[in-house]
């Protein structure tokens, strides 16, 4: 439950205000380097630990407070382990459950705006405080003819400001990413249509239900049902899904055939998606599912859906292959149409562009090279974000001036990363089924 104390009375909404608290936050975290400097001409072994907490202090407080797309680069960022030091991983992970919630009064504006109503006169209660607070919107507890609801209200001005935020953040993600200016904005692009998305109600309900619908016969899955009369642009209602986030229900010790039976139900459900739906839920953070009784696993949060083209599905999964039995001037083909190598590129930079990347996706492909995967296995992970930390710091990739890989591997990538992240937090041991012609 949150804490009224910390409730937000409103939200920076305009370009200027927002921009300012921008500049304020880089002034700070400018300051935080000159001090840093400064320290470091007096004792020279000291390391950059500080310097991060600081700045990843600075930096969260300031996108709490902005709320949207900028706290969603944050929790990104967070998922993504390999590419941050670890004070601003755990700092941004935060964003992934708690956020400062808004204060009573703007919630009841957003309803009186869609339905001419406060909250009390459409529900029988409604929970004044937030539940929970997170980087878009946050969820209010109802009840309506005996139902227990979860009420999604979207924090006001987030969808106008999408665009301008993401420019506004990109010195931050410059500089704390360590990506080159073409690179990052290659990705950009697919941020803002994603996060444009995520702004969209109407359309999140739409897909949770295809989606739902289309995973329904999976064991051991649970999905709400949805409210349509209930809902509108900027505000969902859906059953309440009772029971506890990953992190509470692991806290209780569960034993490892319910971590077991956890992990296979999001394979399966990551599987179905990617290979028979092509589109995907691409949002694995913890904070978006729910465990119930019997080892149930509740999926709460369609705001965030890939939907894979069919040529880059078929590139992309032709490099996971086990045995890349593809012929060079076929796997070059392939390179080229994943955009990794181009034709600006040297023959020794198509080279060493090619083996980094056939390196990471045998990396990566190794679940689906086995019929059963132990994701407790960490030197599975230490590998991946050493090869994580060894090319970002490779001078040839530094100076590398192109972006590379497609935009569509942004978000396929990041569901990828996040589910091994989740099984291995779960420690568990699954089946990794896969599609016939990928055995």
């Amino acid at each position: 439950m949150t804490d009224n104390l910390n409730e937000q009375q409103d939200i920076p909404v305009s370009k200027v205000q927002r921009a300012a608290k921008f500049i304020s936050t880089g002034a700070k975290v400018g300051g935080n380097y000159v001090k840093h400097y400064a320290k470091k001409m007096v004792n020279p072994g000291m390391d950059r630990e500080e310097l991060h907490q600081n700045n990843a202090t600075d930096i969260y407080s300031s996108l709490s407070q902005l709320k949207g797309s900028a706290l969603k680069v944050a929790q990104m960022m967070s998922m993504d382990k390999n590419l941050l030091p670890r004070a601003y991983q755990d700092k941004f992970t935060m964003a992934q459950y708690s956020a400062p919630p808004l204060s009573y009064p703007l919630v009841v504006k957003t309803f009186q705006k869609y339905f001419s109503k406060s909250p009390d006169q459409v529900f029988d209660t409604f929970t004044r405080s937030a539940v929970n607070a997170a980087s878009i919107g946050q969820v209010h507890k109802a009840t309506l003819d005996g139902k227990t609801l979860a009420v999604k209200i979207q924090y006001p001005g987030i969808a106008d400001s999408v665009s301008s935020d993401l420019r506004l953040v990109r010195p931050f993600a410059l500089r704390i990413l360590n990506m080159n200016e073409k690179e990052l904005d290659h990705y950009m692009a697919e941020v803002e249509e994603k996060l444009l998305e995520e702004t969209d109600y109407v359309l999140e309900v739409q897909r949770s239900r295809e989606i739902s619908g289309e995973c329904s016969h999976i064991p051991n899955l649970k999905f709400p049902t949805y409210y349509d009369e209930l809902s509108a642009e900027r505000i969902i209602t859906m059953d309440w899904i009772q029971g506890a986030h990953m992190k509470e229900w692991l806290a209780t010790n569960p034993s490892q055939d319910s971590r077991n039976q956890i992990g296979q139900a999001l394979w399966e459900f990551y599987h179905h998606q990617v290979h028979n739906l092509k589109q995907v839920h691409a949002d694995p953070h913890p904070g978006n599912f729910i465990i119930q009784e019997n080892d149930q696993l509740g999926i709460i949060d369609f705001g965030c859906v890939k939907v894979i083209p069919e040529d880059f599905y078929e590139g992309y999964f032709a490099l996971i292959k086990k045995d890349l039995l593809v012929k060079n001037s076929e796997l070059d083909q392939v390179f080229f149409d994943l955009e990794f190598i181009s034709d600006k590129d040297k023959p020794e930079e198509q080279e060493y562009f090619k083996s980094i990347f056939k390196e990471m996706i045998s990396l990566l492909g190794k679940p689906f090279h086995v019929d059963k995967f132990d994701f407790s296995d960490d030197g599975f992970f230490e590998k991946i974000f050493e090869l994580g930390d060894r090319v970002s710091n490779d001078k040839l990739f530094k100076k590398s001036n192109q972006a590379r890989g497609s935009r569509h591997g942004l978000y396929v990538n990041r569901t990828y990363f996040g589910l091994y992240n989740l099984l291995n937090q779960l420690q568990a041991e699954v089946v990794t089924t896969k599609p016939e012609w990928l055995e």
